[in-house]
């Protein structure tokens, strides 16, 4: 191990160890460490030339979603900054705006997005090599630091763009500042603090390190919410400490930690708070069903990750590590100096067993979900391997950590031979780059722009395996300026028909499917192969992996509807300054109310007014009796980076749907234009078409109905209350697959606030403009349209109950429960408005109207239980406040005390 060069200098009977070796030599150290394992890890990205599976893909595409965000950025408005929240919604963006940074420099692609994985790597090895400096000495930070990169949990997620290891980086640099904390605050006899470079008052400096604890965890939250379960029990144990100790700066200190940590995580989770709980259970409960992970009344769940341990860290740095620190342990005590920190092999050990703790409470069980206790590990690890003693010690450690670095390197790279001892390193050691032909991804991106190069395209995805999937077909079209989108779909039997008939482009694969439904990969398979109207546009024959050697290779088809939905051509010879044109409206001549009616428009006009544009479609008779069918021009699919100043013809085909209680009689149809930016109007001539609404007609064949349309039917269930809500959010699921940025949300708002200027008491318009607004997670739109439904829906609980659930949402728990008392007078009884009440008084503090909400509820057993607890943290209060009382009269007393002697 590197030497330190010490002298130890008495004085007033204490001792003081003065380290003599330059900080300097160890920083180059530490750097050299950095570069030799970015310089591995960037000729691994190098040779490999796979596509990132499901998750990656996705977060992959979440951070050039915050790239394309902030290339025009307005500080400065509130709204900008909602939206940018509002663009990850389940998962907090740390790593994505890391990442965006490193795409504005840089570029993008998912080489270049991994080279966020150096800045985090540069993190964790200073934190994790500060940490073994404070509690131990330098050397042990270093070979901690260098542990670090030999581990496979860590060699392997630093070559993938996964959020574990940045959330790694920063809980260690957190809990390195918590650390570095304690020991500016721990100063007993015998004892000395770790030198600082930094020239600050003793009493400043706790208070320095408490915000950089909080700042540090405010960004491992904002990387994943995993990190308070490994933040959590030291700080609770530093924080249970200092109020023992009576040391109410330490605890005013903490307190600043926790308020910077909150201000700093405020915006997002304040932003997507609801979304993130519900998402949670997905996340956790239905994850760990499917994977098959085990309960937590079985052992398996508790010993789960000390099985994973040695796969972790390896079994020959754990085996060399803990058997010099059997046989040298004692020999080791003796000379190290005594440690700034009290106590730091408990204090590692709070660390790592509250980790391990709630990472087993955790159902869904990953081997990457417990990372950041690992460079605890490697502390301990390198403190095993500094106690060898005697002439062989130095052989050891060096040649332990030689043979690390070859069986690292040989599970890396493709040397075509296997050295002995592989196994050393683990059953997950392996992480050799992909080097076969290149996966067809782009080249299948590249054909849809081709042929449809003025549409946004959404392409439904059937397969679902690592190398073909939704994620990583959405991903190579982000990196196509967002101009195609991939989903899944074909997942569920009851919607494959729906499926079919609402995109125009399918990608579809032979051979095995991956984890999608066989039955319902088979029917929407045979269903798209067996339709006139989808034609094969191309296929490729798909790369054989190693693992399916064996196997025939697969083919990868790309199918399109024919003709397609929109369809867009340049008029050579137009002028740039024609109006937007109604050319066409084709439609059948009778139809049945009730029924969806096939219609095609045909638009002409400059490029950015059709792009902008939403059509105000009525169809009215004499009696003005009518029907509504306002989209925007083209559904909104026209895609936005096209700049062109030629006018363009487009075909665009779709579905209208006349209620089912409209009278008889010949509609006429009139057609305003709305720009939808800047609020323009003007009435468009519309071509003299008309349709015969007769109950006795036979319906025509149409198109499946557009999204906006769809959306208006489904708002009619609003008034019946949340039981009826399961169905229409079921449904909107669906039309979000199918529509990736919900752009008929927005068409439906500012079209229906369009209509209600005109006719503000149409109570269906405004349930219909509050559903588009909950769905855009537009607190405020949402409450303002509500407001208006309870005026003219006031006999309805349900009305208040929504204006309710909307309040909540806002963090508005007051306004909440007034809405709330409004509905109880309606509706005294309902289950409902006792748990939005629950909430509200939640929000609101008030945990005895809590109480009296939820106990009607609870069994009689859980009631027991609950008061019992409540009753126990009440008399813990009280005792507490009565000794904080009591040692304040004390210090009081004996202060006045010693002021009259």
């Amino acid at each position: 191990m590197l030497s330190l060069k010490t002298a130890t200098l008495k004085k007033k009977g204490e001792s003081v160890v003065i380290e003599l070796n330059s900080r300097w030599h160890r920083t180059i150290a530490l750097g050299a460490i950095w570069l030799l394992q970015s310089a591995c890890d960037r000729l691994w990205f190098a040779l490999d030339r796979s596509v990132p599976d499901w998750d990656r893909a996705d977060y992959l595409t979440g951070a050039l979603n915050y790239a394309n965000a902030l290339e025009h950025p307005h500080w400065f408005s509130g709204e900008w900054w909602t939206n940018l929240w509002l663009l990850s919604s389940k998962i907090p963006p740390g790593t994505y705006l890391a990442t965006a940074v490193i795409h504005q420099i840089f570029g993008t692609g998912s080489d270049r997005a991994t080279l966020v994985n150096l800045l985090f790597s540069a993190i964790l090895l200073a934190s994790t090599y500060g940490l073994g400096r404070i509690l131990f000495n330098p050397n042990i930070g270093l070979w901690a630091a260098a542990l670090c990169t030999l581990f496979p949990a860590f060699y392997r997620s630093r070559l993938d763009f996964l959020l574990d290891y940045p959330l790694t980086a920063t809980v260690t640099l957190a809990f390195f500042c918590l650390t570095l904390w304690r020991s500016r605050t721990y100063s007993p006899r015998l004892h000395t603090r770790p030198p600082s470079r930094f020239k600050l008052p003793p009493s400043l400096e706790p208070w320095l390190w408490a915000a950089a604890f909080g700042m540090a965890s405010g960004l491992a939250l904002m990387v994943k919410q995993t990190a308070l379960l490994f933040l959590s029990v030291p700080l609770l144990w530093a924080a249970i400490a200092s109020f023992k100790g009576r040391k109410w700066s330490q605890c005013g200190q903490l307190s600043l930690g926790v308020a910077i940590a909150a201000l700093v995580i405020y915006p997002w989770y304040r932003t997507n708070w609801l979304l993130i709980l519900t998402g949670s259970k997905r996340a956790t409960v239905d994850a760990a069903i499917a994977e098959g992970d085990p309960s937590l009344t079985s052992l398996d769940a508790w010993t789960y990750y000390a099985e994973q341990l040695p796969n972790h860290v390896s079994w020959l740095l754990a085996i060399v590590s803990i058997v010099g620190f059997l046989l040298y342990y004692r020999r080791r005590q003796k000379d190290l100096s005594p440690s700034p920190v009290p106590h730091p092999w408990r204090w590692l050990a709070i660390y790592f067993l509250g980790a391990y703790f709630f990472a087993s409470v955790n159902i869904n069980k990953d081997f990457r979900y417990v990372l950041p206790y690992l460079p605890v590990v490697a502390i301990a690890l390198a403190y095993g391997l500094s106690c060898w003693r005697g002439k062989w010690a130095r052989s050891v450690r060096w040649g332990t950590l030689g043979i690390a670095v070859l069986l690292v390197l040989n599970h890396l790279f493709p040397w075509g031979f296997t050295l002995p001892g592989s196994a050393l390193l683990g059953d997950r050691a392996d992480r050799r780059p992909y080097t076969g032909p290149p996966w067809p991804h782009p080249e299948a991106i590249a054909e849809i722009i081709d042929t449809s190069p003025y549409l946004q395209t959404t392409v439904g995805v059937l397969p679902s395996t690592p190398e073909i999937n939704q994620h990583n077909v959405n991903y190579y079209g982000a990196l196509a300026d967002f101009q195609v989108y991939g989903r899944q779909v074909g997942t569920r039997l009851s919607q494959i028909d729906r499926d079919v008939r609402s995109l125009d482009w399918f990608v579809t694969k032979t051979g095995d499917p991956g984890s999608v439904p066989e039955d319902a990969y088979g029917a929407i398979s045979a269903a798209i192969a067996q339709n006139p109207d989808l034609i094969l546009q191309r296929e490729w024959t798909l790369p054989v992996r190693e693992a399916t050697a064996k196997q025939d290779p697969s083919t990868l088809q790309l199918y399109r509807r024919q003709p397609p939905t929109v369809a867009v051509e340049p008029i050579a010879d137009g002028s740039p300054s024609l109006p937007v044109r109604l050319d066409r409206a084709i439609v059948p001549p009778a139809s049945p109310p009730g029924v969806p009616v096939p219609v095609t428009y045909q638009w002409s006009g400059p490029w950015e007014p059709l792009q902008r544009g939403l059509a105000i479609v009525t169809w009215e008779n004499d009696n003005g009796d009518r029907w509504l069918h306002d989209r925007a021009i083209a559904g909104g699919r026209l895609y936005s980076q096209i700049d062109t100043s030629v006018p363009v013809r487009l075909v665009d085909r779709t579905a209208m749907l006349p209620p089912a209680d409209l009278p008889p009689g010949v509609y006429r149809l009139q057609v305003t234009y709305l720009n939808r930016e800047t609020g323009e109007t003007y009435p468009i001539a519309a071509p003299e078409v008309s349709l015969t609404i007769d109950e006795n007609a036979t319906p025509t064949p149409a198109p499946e109905l557009d999204w906006v349309t769809q959306l208006r039917s489904l708002s009619q269930a609003m008034p019946r209350g949340p039981d009826a809500l399961g169905p229409v959010f079921e449904e909107v699921a669906r039309i979000n697959q199918y529509d990736p940025v919900q752009d008929y949300l927005a068409q439906a708002a500012r079209s229906l606030e369009y209509r209600l200027q005109t006719q503000p008491d149409r109570l269906d318009f405004i349930y219909n403009l509050t559903l588009a607004r909950v769905l855009q997670r537009d607190p405020q739109g949402a409450i303002a349209a509500l407001k208006r439904a309870t005026v003219l829906d006031a006999q309805n609980p349900y009305a208040h109950a929504y204006l309710a659930f909307v309040h909540l949402y806002d963090w508005q728990p007051r306004s909440a429960q007034k809405a709330l008392d409004r509905a109880f007078a309606l509706a005294p009884d309902s289950e409902v408005l006792q748990l939005l009440s629950a909430v509200s008084y939640l929000m609101q503090g008030n945990l005895f109207g809590v109480w009296s909400q939820v106990e009607g509820f609870l069994p009689d057993r859980l009631k027991t239980m609950l008061a019992i607890a409540f009753a126990a943290f009440v008399a813990l209060s009280i005792s507490a406040l009565l000794s904080i009382f009591v040692l304040h009269r004390r210090r009081f007393g004996r202060k006045r005390g010693s002021k009259s002697m």
